[in-house]
């Protein structure tokens, strides 16, 4: 086991988790700046050539954790493991971000989802080699197909 440390903070335009998009056709658009540690600044050396990052970072607001929930998307409960839920027995988020650009420290990012002040315990290029029409969506499609 590990201890967590941050490698940074986010700053984004949501200050509670109300404001959040959440559920079915939630999109996450809003624009954002990871604020990298100084220590922590060689490491985004050479981070400008992706279009994508994956964010891990803490749910450091969530308190406990259920196995078993009902996400917003549905009523009906699913395991914590098969949704995104910041109630976990790990609190650590994970998101994808458009990198926008970069300036010193900061990387100027779109798509966050995260609380302003969210811990950033790390920062890795997305790369994908699975072709998106083999991709699944799980209950998510049922519960989007019983909307319509």
């Amino acid at each position: 086991m590990f201890t967590s440390q941050p490698i940074g903070f986010v700053s984004s335009p949501y200050k509670n988790t109300s404001e959040i998009p959440k559920g079915l056709g939630a999109k996450h658009e809003a624009d954002g700046v990871l604020k990298v540690l100084p220590e922590f600044e060689p490491g985004l050396t050479d981070i400008e050539g992706f279009s994508h990052l994956i964010v891990l970072w803490e749910f450091d607001r969530a308190q406990g954790f259920e196995l078993l929930g009902a996400p917003p998307s549905d009523n009906r409960p699913h395991g914590v493991f098969a949704t995104r839920s910041p109630r976990r027995p790990n609190p650590i988020g994970l998101t994808i971000v458009e990198l926008r650009r970069r300036q010193g420290s900061e990387l100027h990012v779109g798509g966050v989802d995260m609380l302003d002040g969210t811990p950033i315990l790390d920062i890795k290029p997305y790369l994908s080699s699975i072709p998106s029409e083999e991709l699944r969506r799980g209950w998510l499609a049922e519960a989007e197909a019983r909307q319509k």
